[in-house]
């Protein structure tokens, strides 16, 4: 491991930098994104769901109020209250057919005169002051605009939940006579609010000026509950009850899954708070997804590069090793290289008590050679004589360029005998080889001898006392007419 890191440590850190800001600069920019889009949805896509939602409950109410109105300003409902409410059953016949028309849940009309409560099936009841679920008519009496819409339980219809749009009927001099209008029933509110939360995958829902919720979709919970006690949005219900305005209010809280976003605002006609809220991790979820993919194919391109070049650098590193540690010309160690592993033999051969001789070879008149033939005859005269030499050694002997001409041998677990005995059959060898090249369609005839010295490796001796006594070998067979073999006692 600490080679490795030796070896590949600037390639680790490079690849770990890349890394980091390849994972700094995905998260910025997933956070930057996640920002963004919380930041939409929060500032256009809720506002924009309200918006739609309270203009499809204006919709609703705005031919409800024309009715309301046609019905107050009618003749035929004016002369009756004025002319005593005669023959009951003429307005009860003129509110039915005002229902079934606009498939209203209920119509209704108020004498001021007689208190008389009359809807399309005919006399309810009597208004009387006091009694709190007659005080709107009281209201609507005191009211300075022509009309109010309010949203009541209605008598008629079993206490359902009804929007009422309570219009003023005077006379003909202007003065207050009655009140009349139309009920509407929530349940289209109801499948507006289901088409949109499907649609959008957002909550919808009000609540009324003291937070209690009144009205959702099919799949809320909570309906009757108080946004004041519901877990997460109670910590904004404050903020949302204290607002009387029709402008949207950007809020958010901490729920279950995370952050809610909640867009909030005040219908003026219905009282009522519009909610609209959706968790911000279902709007992020795409991109995060997105974020995922690109750092799963991120991380693979980076690793399989990272392996790419990291077999690149070892192949091209194993070349310099082996440019660095062997001959380019015969391919055999090198003299640096074959320096470590001498040290490393003689460390073993002293563990294990064998011996180990050294050889060091001279080619005869080598120099005459690349005189007489060139450089590149000569370079073939290196390369074959290192190929017999590999070809007569033991897989266990070690063979290197010593130089020039000279090359040395290092014979593990061998005697100076059979070391010299070697030597012997590895010159004889070359001096019966045949070192005649061809160059240019001429053949160039050609006889090499080798003289050689061997020594064998003493007790804690030195790689230099070594190779001293071998040359001294080696200076003995070229003093005693070359092509032989010495040896150093």
């Amino acid at each position: 491991m600490k080679n490795m890191l030796k070896k590949y440590g600037l390639l680790v850190w490079l690849s770990l930098f890349l890394i980091a800001g390849f994972v700094f600069t995905t998260v910025a920019g997933y956070i930057v994104s996640r920002d963004t889009i919380q930041q939409g949805i929060s500032e256009q896509t809720l506002p924009i769901t309200g918006d739609n939602v309270y203009s499809e409950i204006q919709k609703d109410i705005l031919r409800p109020v024309f009715v309301s109105s046609q019905m107050a300003h009618d003749t035929f409902v004016r002369d009756w209250i004025i002319n005593g409410e005669e023959e009951q059953e003429k307005i009860t016949k003129y509110l039915k057919e005002i229902k079934l028309k606009n498939k209203a849940i209920s119509s209704f009309l108020i004498s001021d005169k007689s208190r008389n409560y009359y809807h399309a099936d005919g006399l309810l009841k009597q208004i009387k002051d006091g009694e709190p679920r007659d005080t709107w008519f009281f209201r609507v009496k005191n009211l300075k605009s022509a009309y109010e819409t309010n949203v009541d339980l209605d008598l008629a219809n079993h206490d359902a939940v009804t929007i009422f749009v309570n219009y003023r009927i005077l006379d003909y001099q202007g003065q207050f006579i009655g009140a009349t209008g139309i009920g509407l029933t929530l349940n289209t509110l109801k499948h507006l609010i289901d088409s949109y939360q499907k649609r959008f995958d957002r909550q919808i829902y009000f609540a009324d000026q003291k937070g209690k919720v009144t009205l959702t979709g099919s799949n809320f919970s909570k309906r009757g509950d108080n946004i004041q006690t519901i877990s997460g949005i109670q910590s904004i219900s404050e903020k949302i009850l204290a607002n009387r305005q029709s402008e949207s209010m950007h809020l958010e809280y901490q729920g279950d899954n995370g952050t809610v976003l909640v867009n909030s605002r005040y219908i003026p006609e219905l009282g009522w708070h519009l909610l609209v809220e959706q968790e911000a991790n279902s709007g992020i979820r795409p991109i995060q997804n997105v974020f995922l993919l690109n750092l799963s194919i991120s991380a693979a391109v980076t690793i399989l590069i990272m392996v790419m070049v990291l077999l690149t650098v070892r192949r091209y590193q194993k070349r310099l090793e082996k440019s660095a540690s062997t001959d380019s010309l015969t391919n055999l160690l090198n003299r640096h290289a074959f320096d470590f592993v001498f040290q490393q033999s003689l460390l073993d051969a002293e563990r294990t008590r064998q011996p180990m001789c050294a050889i060091l070879l001279d080619i005869d008149f080598f120099k005459k050679v690349n005189d007489k033939h060139g450089h590149l005859v000569g370079d073939h005269v290196l390369k074959e004589i290192a190929a017999i030499a590999k070809r007569s050694l033991r897989e266990s002997d070690v063979l290197c360029r010593w130089g020039g001409e000279e090359f040395l041998i290092l014979l593990k677990n061998c005697t100076l005998e059979k070391a010299t005995s070697i030597a012997e059959n590895l010159r004889s060898t070359i001096e019966n080889n045949d070192f005649s090249r061809t160059t240019d369609l001429t053949r160039t005839r050609l006889g090499v001898t080798v003289s050689m010295g061997v020594a064998e490796c003493r007790s804690n001796e030195t790689e230099d006392s070594v190779f001293e006594r071998a040359d001294q070998a080696l200076y003995q067979a070229k003093a005693n007419g070359r092509n032989s073999v010495y040896f150093s006692e």
